[in-house]
């Protein structure tokens, strides 16, 4: 079964951010889709022919994690933009940001901080199905960092790709400009 990209052009037109920055990103996804069934068919190729001790089967495996979450995490990232950035206060999700972070203002401070640390990756607003808790966490890569067990929220990708056509090194004013067109329930609707 072959994964297929999703189409995010109705993101097209969304305040601050430029065609061409979403056209590339979209085009970097493309590739993380195309990259993902590429690596499926190779891996199910080797089992039949008895290559999976070899050192190219493990180097291919290791490789699906990284393909793999950044298709993923990219379609996370496009389904949760497109909306007017306004959380609902009488949301489940909204009263979820009180008791974990004392509101929605303080649990957007400190995702934007950890969205403008110094590094390249994504910040994720991740719910503990454990405990159903909220957290915001700093993934650098796609396939390391990412909690056991959590569920993503809100997926902000703060490679430099996703700014830097539009904002050159300004990665605040990226952030600015995500958060006003978050789609909140897309990423309510994700709570469990």
């Amino acid at each position: 079964m072959l994964y297929n990209a999703s189409d995010y052009s109705s993101l097209l037109g969304m305040d601050g951010f430029s065609e061409t920055l979403l056209k590339t990103h979209f085009g970097l996804y493309q590739g993380y889709v195309a990259n993902t069934n590429k690596l499926l068919g190779l891996l199910r190729e080797a089992a039949p022919a008895g290559k999976t001790s070899s050192p190219e089967y493990a180097e291919l495996r290791r490789r699906l994690g990284w393909e793999f979450n950044g298709m993923r995490l990219h379609e996370l990232y496009f389904e949760n933009l497109g909306g007017d950035g306004i959380l609902v206060p009488e949301g489940l999700l909204a009263a979820r940001m009180t008791e974990d972070f004392g509101g929605p203002g303080e649990w957007a401070k400190d995702f934007k901080v950890t969205g403008a640390m110094r590094g390249i990756g994504w910040v994720v607003l991740y719910q503990d199905v454990n405990n159903g808790r909220l957290i915001n966490f700093w993934i650098n890569e796609h396939d390391t960092g990412h909690p056991a067990g959590c569920n993503p929220i809100l997926v902000m990708d703060v490679f430099e790709h996703a700014y830097m056509l539009d904002y050159a090194a300004r990665r605040a004013d990226y952030i600015e400009a995500f958060f006003r067109n978050i789609n909140w329930e897309a990423a309510e609707g994700r709570l469990l």
